[in-house]
């Protein structure tokens, strides 16, 4: 019989994992297929690891991992994908706003042939209009400056074949951004439409500023088009500089030159030097990565590992 694996990152989710659990386990029952649930503790700070005990005493297909420290959700996920040996792995969140309802539908298409199958949300409840447009500009900003097709509108929600798990298992970068690797290693995709529900409990540990690093983050790893804005963007300064200097200097030659346009020359001074900080930035960004990266740290570090009671 085909094997799935439930993959589920967790980081201080004790208060809904219970509810979480309740609505998965009829899915899996309701599946032709040797199901697990492996539940990854991301370094939480309440009771998350201790729910999770519970749930795997109450259900032996449930296997935990838990690591070190808080990794982040990217690092925490490739641990769990990591420790999949099933023939198939599903990714979601505890919070229930991806219902695990869909996971049947998702088999379907793998069954067909899919190798990754993901959700993509039609709408979405409980956030805020300005999130909502944030993320689709995003997304939208992210499909025109990556030479890799990541899907609008879709996150980690998805199921991955068995050669996709091995092909992710391949790429170890240290700085990573889960939905543009899961496109990036191609193979037969499919989209699937869906409503997502509002948090069913607890809050996001997704602020504004995270949202803006983890965009910065998806951008650089995926898109050097901010290294050729700024180029383009001191190129163009350069041209305006050159003709405003020749400019200056035809003046001084046919009219004199009075000691005038203090104000016009800080402004010029200081937007020169605004772009040419913001240049330093992006650079910094880069190299901030491939710093990262030259240390080759492990990605992630392992405290438990508990596989399923039933033995698989």
């Amino acid at each position: 019989m085909p094997s799935l694996t439930v993959v589920v990152p967790a980081y201080n989710e004790s208060e809904g994992l219970r509810a979480f659990h309740a609505r998965l386990a009829p899915v899996l029952d309701g599946l032709a297929l040797d199901c697990s649930v492996l539940y990854v503790d991301d370094g939480s700070r309440d009771d998350t690891w201790a729910v999770m005990c519970a749930l795997r005493d109450g259900d032996p297909r449930v296997s935990l991992l838990r690591l070190s420290r808080n990794f982040g959700k990217e690092l925490a996920l490739t641990a769990g994908l990591d420790h999949v040996a099933s023939d198939a792995a599903v990714v979601i969140d505890a919070d229930l706003q991806d219902p695990p309802e869909l996971i049947p539908v998702f088999v379907e298409h793998w069954r067909a042939g899919c190798d990754v199958v993901y959700g993509t949300r039609a709408s979405r409840a409980g956030e805020t209009g300005f999130k909502k447009a944030t993320a689709s500009g995003f997304y939208r900003l992210m499909e025109r400056l990556s030479s890799t097709p990541i899907p609008r509108d879709t996150g980690d929600f998805r199921l991955l074949s068995r050669r996709t798990l091995d092909a992710l298992g391949q790429v170890r970068e240290r700085q990573r951004f889960m939905k543009g690797l899961f496109t990036w290693v191609g193979f037969r995709q499919q989209a699937v439409l869906y409503d997502r529900d509002p948090r069913h409990a607890g809050h996001s540990k997704w602020n504004y500023w995270r949202l803006w690093n983890f965009a910065i983050e998806g951008i650089t790893s995926f898109s050097n088009a901010p290294l050729k804005v700024a180029t383009y963007v001191g190129l163009i300064a350069a041209l305006f500089a050159f003709l405003f200097g020749l400019w200056v200097l035809g003046k001084a030659l046919w009219f004199g030159d009075p000691v005038r346009g203090y104000p016009s020359l800080m402004v010029v001074v200081l937007f020169l030097g605004g772009m040419q900080l913001m240049a330093l930035g992006v650079i910094g960004e880069y190299l901030g990565r491939l710093y990262v990266e030259a240390k080759k740290r492990p990605l992630y570090l392992v405290d438990e590992y508990h596989p399923p009671a039933a033995g698989k």
